[in-house]
């Protein structure tokens, strides 16, 4: 039945984008864009909004395009210094949809645009589209809404996002290199193993001498890898395919994944330390709006990034339900650093939790950052001894029978 539901929603009338032209009751000029099933559906909204529409052309819908975390981090920011400048809302949004280059995010925009002008608040609009505005967003919008402080709630969503992006960027930084290395690796490797050695082999059974075990040992190695290649890159796919299909799948293979990467020699503590600081950064934001703690819980464990701490964000968010105080939750949950947990102490004690929190934030993010730089300096001399060993060994091994028959003759 749920199939069948969601099949008819499906089919529905297709929504087309109109330009608009038309004049409002004091006989002002006003221009827009809108999407509709069609140009009779754009006259009636726009006539209950009070605009005599003089003209609507239907518009060729740019396709294309993906809306990511820096384009809505971007946007906030745009939002918030057109609101602080005094910008109107509505004005700001047009602003935003047509400096756009990317046509996603111009659409998405004009969704939410078009939500608010027919009267709906601007939290609400933004919670239709939960894939690009998740619910820490839509709570700080509608705190800013409710205090009347709605250009200073999206400046500190902007900074927000942008410190978040900024820890990212650097954990995936830290993480590219030695995995393109690895790559590399893998693919020379299994170039030399499929193509190289086997020409070797022919060579050496033409001597019809003996050869040194190594070069025995690579040869057996080349042999199955040209007689079950298939089977191998079947393997390796399947893994990674299934370890992913799981992952999204399976809260237990989340949580052994997540805490896998955690006990990682070096970067699982540069992980751990920018889950604590975006765990630090997402509470404080939530607190300083306003939001009441156990509701800010709701989503602080899903802006960590990681199942470990979602989880001890649960047992800390019923712990607090109970009459626990937030310091005692967080010694309790046992994946704090003492640091963290003396930080939220001393807010605890002088009603500076958000300030607490927020430094926390800034000295694990600083932690991060030297930590990504310590890493890079330290990976490089390993990753060119491990290239050396692995890579120079295949070629002395190949080479050892060349090197025996030239001592011969």
């Amino acid at each position: 039945m749920a199939t069948a539901t969601r099949t008819m929603r499906n089919i529905g009338p297709k929504e087309e984008l109109f330009s608009w032209e038309g004049k409002d009751k004091t006989g002002k000029i006003m221009r827009g864009e809108m999407r509709a099933t069609g140009d009779t559906v754009v006259q009636a909204t726009l006539r209950r909004q009070g605009v005599l529409v003089t003209r609507i052309k239907k518009q060729k819908m740019a396709r294309g395009g993906r809306i990511g975390e820096k384009d809505i981090a971007l946007f906030t920011r745009q939002l918030a210094t057109m609101m602080k400048s005094g910008v109107p809302l509505l004005q700001a949004f047009d602003i935003g949809i047509k400096g756009s280059p990317n046509p996603a995010l111009s659409r998405l925009l004009n969704d939410v645009r078009n939500d608010v002008e027919t009267g709906s608040s601007l939290a609400q609009a933004f919670s239709k589209h939960p894939v690009h505005f998740d619910k820490l967003f839509c709570n700080l919008v509608h705190a800013g809404e409710q205090a009347g402080i709605l250009d200073n709630l999206l400046d500190r969503i902007a900074t927000y996002k942008e410190k978040i992006l900024a820890i990212k960027s650097k954990i995936k930084s830290a993480l590219f290199y030695p995995a393109a290395v690895i790559v590399v690796a893998a693919l020379v490797i299994s170039v030399m193993m499929l193509f190289v050695i086997p020409e070797f082999k022919n060579v050496f059974t033409s001597f019809g001498a003996d050869l040194p075990a190594p070069t025995l040992m690579v040869i057996a190695m080349s042999d199955f890898f040209v007689d079950y290649w298939y089977i191998l890159l079947g393997t390796v796919i399947g893994t990674i395919v299934g370890i992913s299909y799981m992952y999204k799948r399976s809260e237990k293979m989340q949580i052994l994944v997540d805490r896998a990467v955690l006990k990682l020699p070096v970067v699982g503590d540069i992980i751990m330390k920018a889950t604590v600081a975006r765990w630090a950064r997402t509470l404080s934001t939530m607190f300083a709006a306003g939001v009441p703690l156990v509701e800010a819980l709701d989503s602080v464990g899903g802006a960590s990034g990681n199942y470990v701490y979602l989880k001890a964000t649960r047992q800390i968010q019923n712990e607090i339900s109970g009459g626990t105080s937030l310091t005692v939750a967080m010694q309790n949950a046992s994946v704090f650093p003492t640091m963290v947990v003396q930080m939220v102490s001393i807010g605890e004690e002088s009603g500076q939790l958000d300030s607490m929190l927020s430094k926390s934030a800034d000295f694990y993010e600083q932690e991060v950052d030297d930590a990504v730089g310590g890493l890079s300096q330290l990976l490089e001399p390993i990753i060119m001894v491990f290239l050396g060993t692995v890579i120079g060994g295949l070629v002395v091994a190949m080479y050892l029978p060349i090197f025996k028959l030239g001592s011969v003759v």
